[in-house]
């Protein structure tokens, strides 16, 4: 369980020191963003076939004895995710240019840059989105069953596309009823995505949070 305090910042000062279980959830939370990202970066290169090899020199970097998160600063405003895109940078075109001349590097030019960071903010997003989840689910749990079938009628309604009177329907309850029910599972997940927001931008205040949390549900429309 994470403590109510915990931030970012928390979380990587404990790996950066070798905590294991901190590395773990490091692990858990950033892996997917950097696969995303290289996938993005290399979808038409035969560096693709190189991907986990990369994503595990991410890791490398951050675990090792004076690496990347002992070099963190915690004055970036957006937290760790400016510093973590540019990790991922970095270790993208170590394995460019080691494959050079064949396979150009990708963010040479303007354009292609802001397509990668645009690749980046999705990856980032879709963690924190599936995070909010889990946070909504474990919360769930805690509530009780009606909660937790709020997040499967959430479930139902975005993974399976179904419609909330087909839901109503399979689970003969009634449609208004479910609306309402629908309703509150969206607010419970907003409050958990600002959560999960508040741990990655620890400074940023409660319009500042708000404001990232429409970005991000704004992002992956």
């Amino acid at each position: 369980m994470t403590p109510p305090d915990a931030t970012c910042w928390t979380l990587i000062h404990a790996a950066a020191a070798g905590d294991q279980p901190a590395r773990d959830r490091f692990a858990r939370l950033y892996q997917p963003i950097a696969r995303g990202y290289l996938v993005s970066r290399w979808q038409r290169s035969p560096l693709l076939s190189k991907l986990d090899d990369a994503v595990q020199d991410v890791f490398v970097e951050c675990f090792k004895a004076n690496g990347v998160l002992d070099k963190v600063v915690q004055s970036q405003p957006e937290g760790f995710r400016a510093f973590f895109h540019g990790v991922l940078r970095n270790i993208a075109r170590r394995h460019e240019e080691k494959h050079r001349p064949a396979i150009p590097i990708q963010d040479d030019h303007p354009a292609e840059d802001t397509s990668l960071s645009r690749a980046f903010d999705k990856a980032w997003a879709r963690t924190l989105l599936k995070e909010a989840a889990r946070v909504q689910a474990e919360n769930a749990a805690k509530s009780g069953e009606r909660a937790v079938r709020r997040v499967e009628l959430l479930r139902l309604r975005f993974q399976e596309g179904m419609p909330i009177r087909d839901i109503a329907a399979k689970w003969n309850e009634d449609a208004a009823k479910l609306h309402h029910e629908f309703a509150t599972a969206r607010d419970e997940f907003r409050s958990a995505l600002r959560r999960v927001l508040a741990f990655q931008m620890p400074t940023a205040t409660e319009t500042q949070l708000e404001s990232a949390c429409r970005d991000v549900l704004n992002l992956l429309k």
